[in-house]
């Protein structure tokens, strides 16, 4: 979903700096990504890897699962008493859909993650929001001087995860571990069926193309026409409008989504200091999306294939691109 800038065109799927994981149906949305560099350097890459029974690391899993599970036991619960909690009516699910009780099954199945996960944390304040949204599985947002007040969104899909995965997210949250970050990504990819579908009902939404200073539709008509023969069918549109300008880990400039055949485009580029041809670049990444299918390896999704970057390479500002985003990284994450 991201290209960490700086790389050699290593794609990043699992991890972002923001802490969030993107999914969905099989309109998975594919981006762009700005990312702040890490401790461990802007290079770094996640490693691909699948678990599979008779592995040496299947069977630590397990342990780790057996040893999840007492530790989550003996954690208090909302009464101060320990020991495993009733269970909780899943927000999404068919027991709690439809209920006027809904906010209050909602609430309880949020303390109680949110009990489980902290179980995991050596240290730091946790908050848990239970949401069913179809893009973003997973957000974390950290507070405090020391960064270790927590506020983590989650999909429902979480509610009645297993100890091994709580932990795991106890481990993203705090760490951002990149076994945990693999072993999450496992978990969303074997509960897509419980992402709420689009519904076909939905009225269909305004597009903002005309910004204060780039026209998104000419961009992309130009683009269309130059490189791809007028054969690319998509919609695009400037996203929400941003509120008051702040520093960000992240920020996904651009966005395509297989579904509803959209572009959207972030807007902090449309400000002054944001030359055309890098407008121009992100736009047509996300059209390439149209092009290339979503491959699969050592299942894995790979949005960006050997020939989704070298047909990226062919756009005529990809250098130049490229190094204006390494030198405004900070003023870009700043929006």
């Amino acid at each position: 979903m991201s290209s960490v800038p700086g790389t050699k065109d290593e794609p990043v799927v699992e991890r972002l700096a923001s802490a969030v994981f993107s999914g969905g149906r099989k309109g998975v949305v594919a981006g762009r990504v700005a990312i702040a560099p890490t401790a461990a350097g802007a290079g770094s890459t996640v490693p691909e890897g699948v678990i599979t029974p008779a592995s040496g690391q299947a069977r630590a899993v397990q342990a780790a699962s057996d040893q999840a599970h007492e530790a989550e036991k003996r954690a208090p619960n909302r009464r101060g008493t320990t020991g495993t909690p009733a269970q909780s009516p899943i927000p999404g699910s068919a027991a709690a859909a439809g209920s006027s009780q809904w906010a209050q099954q909602r609430e309880i199945a949020e303390r109680s993650l949110e009990r489980r996960i902290r179980a995991h944390l050596i240290r730091g304040e946790l908050s848990v929001t239970l949401t069913d949204n179809r893009y973003t599985m997973i957000s974390v947002r950290r507070d405090g001087k020391s960064k270790k007040c927590f506020k983590v969104r989650l999909h429902h899909m979480f509610a009645d995860a297993s100890p091994v995965i709580t932990r795991a997210l106890a481990r993203y949250v705090a760490h951002n571990d990149r076994d945990a970050s693999r072993l999450l990504g496992d978990y969303i990819d074997a509960h897509q069926h419980r992402v709420r579908a689009p519904s076909r009902q939905r009225a269909a939404q305004r597009l903002t193309t005309r910004g204060r200073i780039h026209d998104l539709a000419a961009i992309f008509d130009d683009l269309n026409r130059r490189y791809f023969g007028g054969r690319i069918e998509a919609r695009i549109t400037w996203g929400q409008r941003v509120g008051k300008p702040k520093r960000r880990n992240s920020i996904k400039m651009g966005s395509y989504s297989v579904e509803e055949k959209l572009i959207r485009i972030h807007r902090s580029l449309d400000r002054p200091f944001v030359p055309r041809f890098f407008v121009e670049w992100v736009v047509f990444h996300e059209m390439l999306h149209q092009v290339h299918d979503i491959v699969v390896i050592n299942g894995r999704r790979r949005f960006h294939s050997k020939e989704f970057l070298r047909d990226e390479a062919k756009f005529e500002h990809y250098v130049s691109a490229r190094a204006w985003e390494r030198a405004n990284l900070d003023a870009l994450l700043t929006c």
